[in-house]
């Protein structure tokens, strides 16, 4: 099993970008532009640090914490009236089962090939952070790339600015390193902006459906066996889009955007929409 932690080249690259576009955003963008001794350019050098500073705490938390372990103890109870779902194997029938944990699965879990154990509601393994992305730190790994979006954005709109206020000077006086900085500046942001902005819409996509990106694959599947035999596959897990955020970001709007997810349950089980109609049923 890899190490959860280890500084590897991809976290490297993430923060050496992170550094280097802070340091040409503020000390050349703002400078140039606004001047960082105005108020404009004090304020906008403290919103971009404040930004990018939850940035780089949301980031150090998606690689530290644990994407959600599967306990060794964990037995599926098929008589729980309260689990009225158990996710089965798409062949035989059978409770899920990891050959190579040697343990059930719960509902959402997969096995990991890289991190050699299952994760709990594992969406993906991201090698940017060197980490699967699963129940316990998906919410965070949401909360970076937002806030990384918000800074490449906010940026580029400074980098622009600067740049169509030097253009009443003449380029050729303007130093060349200050050229460089701008030049490669300029190219790592547009890259950043277009892929971290697909990928944000992406995951916003999914947790308005509470959603893995292991499930909408799985759910593609599902759905076009179900339409083969006349049927209409619905997600088990969608709540409905306000319900689906809250599971997801937390109950309070005012803490969405918070790089914690202390509100998130055990894993092992999760609200699906049998739920509503077993207790609309036994309340009969």
């Amino acid at each position: 099993m890899r190490h959860r932690g280890a500084i590897t080249l991809p976290i490297i690259a993430v923060l050496s970008a992170i550094f280097y576009l802070y340091y040409t955003t503020v000390f050349v963008f703002i400078d140039d532009w606004f001047g960082l001794a105005t108020s404009h350019g004090i304020l906008n050098a403290l919103a971009f640090t404040a930004v990018v500073a939850m940035c780089l705490v949301a980031y150090a938390a998606a690689i530290l914490k644990d994407p959600g372990k599967v306990p060794d103890s964990f037995v599926p109870d098929v008589e729980d009236s309260e689990t009225p779902m158990h996710e089965i194997k798409r062949k035989g029938g059978d409770l899920r089962f990891c050959q190579k944990c040697s343990h059930y699965k719960p509902p959402r879990a997969h096995h990991c090939r890289v991190c050699k154990r299952c994760v709990l509601r594992m969406d993906h393994h991201c090698i940017w952070i060197n980490n699967c992305v699963g129940h316990e730190n998906y919410k965070l790994f949401f909360v970076f790339v937002t806030y990384a979006v918000f800074s490449c954005v906010h940026a580029l709109v400074l980098l622009i600015g600067s740049v169509s206020n030097d253009a009443q000077e003449d380029w050729k006086q303007i130093e060349s390193s200050s050229n460089t900085s701008y030049i490669i500046s300029g190219i790592l942001l547009v890259l950043l902006t277009v892929a971290l902005g697909i990928l944000l819409g992406w995951h916003i996509y999914l947790i308005l459906r509470n959603k893995t990106t292991i499930e909408y694959y799985e759910g593609v599947r599902a759905m076009w066996l179900a339409k083969k035999v006349g049927n209409v596959y619905q997600h088990p897990y969608d709540l409905g889009p306000y319900g689906n955020l809250t599971l997801v970001l937390g109950p309070s709007i005012f803490t969405w955007l918070c790089p914690t997810s202390k509100h998130i349950g055990s894993g092992l089980r999760f609200k699906t929409i049998y739920d509503d109609l077993n207790s609309a049923s036994s309340s009969r």
